[in-house]
């Protein structure tokens, strides 16, 4: 790639014009300023655009793909049981191609790497009146493995997140179930693809600090990350707020902790998060959806709190746009603090590639354009539509670009997206699987069916055109 403005994202490095090269294993080779050394097979002029890395969700919900504008008026509780009342209806099959079309989404958007927090073997709804989850299903492990083969045949980078599910299966079979799964997503995934496994923090769901001894325990048997759902909403805050000390007590706080949302905390929470160096995750287009709150960025930040970004469920962000993702955030902020500079685009823009990669433990392999790590580019261009003269990279890029600028999406140097769409063989088959097998969920459910779908557009086009006159 030549004439290039690259923003790396590597610390301590300004943009700059110029050339980036790709091995056959799918990694940065060479990059630097100006002219680039002498080339060799498909040469890509980028004169004009802007090339970033992929953007990198640390906070993810794949199978959520076609569950968009449900419950639009509630919050948290109630909008999980509305999407949960439609998965209730589904079976392996579906979970697959759910998590495929949730996949090539998030490829067709720019994000090349996720966290997902798949859907486990028990389907829980949340009982407002205990505050607890309660089985309302157990499935065959077919009903994770097919999520599992959906991101393998993506060609998206994924982390999977396993829950315990211990108040169902006991400690004994939780134990064996992680274990399983976790053999399974590392045997499933290809080896570049892999961005490991990690546990399901459901502590906030939890009747008992018994389930905060167990995932410790698995983090450690397994020597892998924790990211808890936490102190998301303010319902029933007293009782989230409790819990957190079923983690320290556990002994489960530490670099390997991520907190997801962490939008009502305690100033001892603060305290107890910044001083074991665990992490913070952010989902500010879905907090702001769902009503959950005000997570205060800034002050975590100023407290040395690594902070990631996620586009949570794509049922909650309804568009998985990164790009808005970051406005909402840093718009929020500012707000909140009525001062523009208490986050800058670069801040926001790192958050969404480096910094989630760091807090997930991959930042070796994603998250900035460097030698050795693969190449995970977006290819954007400010002139289509105008965006006028770039006047600073970094806020020309985050605050005036957005998906309709972005027109190229490469992960390991092959192209993955143009123009917002996905280049897989398998993008027409999941879209319509998607919709005809949602339908078919939510009528075996007794729910309505969707007021527009693919399915019923395809239903309808066989016939001969009304011709009016």
């Amino acid at each position: 790639m030549t004439n290039a403005l690259l923003l790396t994202m590597a610390d301590g490095q300004d943009p700059f014009t110029g050339w980036l090269t790709v091995g056959g294993d799918g990694r940065i080779t060479g990059i630097g300023p100006g002219d680039p050394p002498a080339l060799e097979g498909t040469v890509l002029d980028a004169s004009g655009k802007i090339i970033a890395p992929g953007f990198v969700s640390a906070h993810s919900h794949l199978h959520t793909s076609g569950l968009r504008g449900l419950a639009a008026g509630e919050t948290l509780y109630p909008w999980v049981r509305a999407n949960n009342d439609i998965l209730l209806g589904a079976g392996p099959e579906d979970m697959y191609w759910f998590a495929l079309h949730g996949c090539l989404d998030f490829l067709g958007n720019g994000i090349t790497s996720a966290y997902n927090f798949a859907q486990n073997r028990v389907l829980w709804m949340y009982d407002r009146t205990t505050h607890r989850d309660v089985p309302a299903a157990v499935h065959p492990e077919e009903f994770l493995t097919r999520q599992l083969d959906a991101a393998a045949h993506s060609g998206l980078r994924v982390m999977t997140a396993i829950r315990l599910d211990d108040q169902e299966f006991g400690p004994d079979g939780a134990r064996a179930n992680f274990d399983r799964m976790a053999t399974e997503a590392r045997e499933r995934t290809p080896a570049d693809a892999f961005l490991g496994v990690s546990v399901y923090g459901s502590v906030q769901w939890s009747a008992s600090p018994d389930t905060a001894a167990l995932e410790a325990e698995t983090m450690r048997r397994h020597q892998v990350s924790n990211q808890a759902h936490f102190v998301e909403t303010a319902e029933n805050i007293d009782a989230q707020q409790a819990k957190f000390d079923w983690y320290a007590e556990a002994g489960a706080l530490g670099p390997d902790m991520l907190f997801g949302h962490f939008v009502h905390p305690t100033d001892e929470m603060i305290d107890a998060v910044a001083a074991s160096g665990s992490a913070v995750v952010w989902q500010p287009a879905s907090n702001g959806r769902l009503g959950s709150g005000f997570a205060d960025i800034a002050r975590y930040r100023e407290r040395g709190i690594r902070v990631g970004m996620g586009l949570d469920d794509q049922s909650c962000t309804d568009v998985s746009d990164p790009f808005q993702n970051m406005r909402i955030g840093l718009y929020a902020v500012r707000a909140a603090h009525s001062r523009a500079s208490v986050l800058m685009p670069h801040d926001v823009l790192r958050m969404h590639t480096l910094g989630s990669a760091e807090v997930l433990g991959a930042e070796d392999r994603i998250g900035s354009l460097e030698p050795g790590k693969f190449a995970d580019f977006l290819v954007v261009d400010p002139a289509d539509p105008d965006t006028g003269p770039l006047w600073d990279a970094y806020a020309g890029y985050v605050l005036a670009c957005g998906l309709r600028n972005l027109k190229e999406v490469y992960v390991g140097g092959r192209r993955v997206a143009a123009d917002g769409r996905p280049t897989h063989p398998l993008t027409a088959d999941a879209t319509a699987q998607t919709h005809s097998r949602m339908a078919r969920a939510a009528h075996d459910r007794g729910l309505p069916a969707p007021v527009l779908s693919v399915a019923h557009a395809h239903a309808h086009s066989h016939g001969p055109a009304a011709v009016s006159g």
